[in-house]
């Protein structure tokens, strides 16, 4: 029976990457030409926290779109009827977004907007609807969502959440939180509280479910937690390792890695039945699997070469080949959901462990970041952008970035060491 080092087991659990790539992104024509975005403060009766700086803000981080900045939208744009020729002169760009909010009788608040074009009759967008107040910042991700999508001809992804591992300190012992967040770190809520470690979570592709590894009854178990209910079910308690589950494309599988027999290898779980079917057979030791976006073949962590290196498996023939060959070092694979790209954690030979991606249709892998110790990429649904927790200035955070190095943003940071970040699918 071997094992890998304690130093590498460490590294293929953290690790990650942080912020400047070569890799190009194909924009339409239509995109590049537009000019930017001016969005206004919507109109509101109670004077609180105004939804367009909710809007103005997704949409910047968005990257792909030019946003006004506030302190630079031009006097005289009036909140509803026609806009004088001459504010339309005022203004930096052709596009223009404004609106109301207003709370209803009931409590409810109600949210009308559209989205307007210079010289153009009728707006590229109008919606009217009313949320309950506890859904005051999906009002605003839905309006990004929209905007986002009748600009880019992309689905929006700032209704989408985040998933990562708090790691904080309670009456001086440690302690671990899976929570969930909004993609700018509002409305943290916690999905599992423990004095043990939790690691290794991931969306189930429909968005309602979580596969994570927790060590609460002292040993590395899988388990699938609900996020509506709140239900937790236990799919493992096999002797050694209980590890990295990956959801299959139709939601009906679980990859793992299970040292049941004695070494570490992949298998599959049908969820339903919880029968096993072992993928690999090998001396060394195989792990963090993941699938790709056809449902055929999964990507996993190997040292059978030597070191860890990343192979690509044929689920049906079982042949595998090794799929990375730059650096000394790659690991924790994260295929975008377009099937195109795999993220992982690479070190090129000089002991810093980055972030870096590699394209399946040219073979070509880019550096991403430029720190020494990162954690956990993980792809947005759009396959465009990637999160993953970072070491920088002596603590650990989530950062986030696209894979052509244009558009970056840090989470804000909050108490505790943050890091396994995961995004989920698209939520609705």
């Amino acid at each position: 029976m071997r094992f890998f080092s304690l130093s590498v087991l460490m590294l293929l659990v953290t690790l990650s990457g942080s912020a400047q790539a070569m890799l190009s992104i194909e924009i339409s024509k239509a995109l590049a030409q537009l000019k930017p975005l001016a969005v206004l403060p919507f109109a509101d009766e109670d004077g609180g926290e105004n939804i367009a700086s909710i809007v103005r803000n997704d949409l910047t981080r968005g990257g792909l779109l030019k946003i006004v900045a506030e302190n630079d939208l031009p006097m005289g744009l009036t909140l509803a009827g026609t806009i004088h020729p001459d504010s339309w002169q005022a203004l930096p760009g052709d596009l223009l977004l404004r609106g109301n909010q207003r709370r209803e009788a009931d409590g409810k608040l109600s949210f009308s907007y559209e989205l307007l074009r210079r010289d153009s009759a009728a707006p590229l967008l109008a919606e009217r609807f009313t949320v309950s107040s506890s859904r005051w910042r999906d009002a605003g991700h839905y309006i990004s969502d929209r905007v986002f999508e009748t600009l880019t001809g992309e689905k929006g992804i700032f209704s989408t959440r985040i998933a990562y591992i708090n790691v904080y300190e309670r009456d001086g012992k440690r302690r671990y939180r899976l929570e969930l967040s909004d993609i700018d770190g509002a409305r943290r809520t916690r999905l599992l509280d423990s004095n043990e470690p939790i690691m290794s979570a991931t969306w189930s592709p429909d968005g309602r479910s979580m596969a994570y590894v927790s060590f609460e009854t002292g040993q590395s178990q899988i388990y699938i937690q609900n996020l509506q209910t709140r239900e937790r079910k236990r799919l493992t308690n096999f002797e050694g390792v209980n590890g990295a589950p990956s959801w299959s494309p139709d939601g009906k599988n679980l990859l793992m890695s299970l040292s049941r027999d004695g070494n570490a290898e992949i298998y599959v779980m049908d969820i339903a039945t919880q029968a096993l079917t072992r993928l690999t057979n090998n001396p060394a030791i195989d792990t963090e699997p993941r699938w790709l976006q056809d449902g055929q073949q999964i990507i996993f962590t190997s040292d059978r070469g030597g070191r860890p290196q990343l192979y690509r498996l044929d689920i049906a023939s079982g042949d595998s080949k090794r799929l990375t060959f730059e650096g000394r070092f790659n690991a924790k694979a994260a295929p975008s959901p377009d099937g195109r790209f795999v993220a992982m954690v690479h070190d090129s030979g000089d002991g810093r462990y980055r972030l870096a991606v590699r394209d399946l249709n040219t073979g070509t892998t880019d550096i991403l970041s430029e720190s020494s110790l990162d954690d956990s990429p993980s792809f947005a649904p759009d396959s465009r952008l990637l999160v993953y927790g970072s070491r920088q200035g002596g603590g650990r955070g989530l950062r986030v970035q696209s894979i052509d190095g244009k558009t970056q943003w840090r989470i804000p940071t909050q108490q505790g060491e943050i890091k396994g970040p995961v995004w989920s699918p698209f939520l609705r």
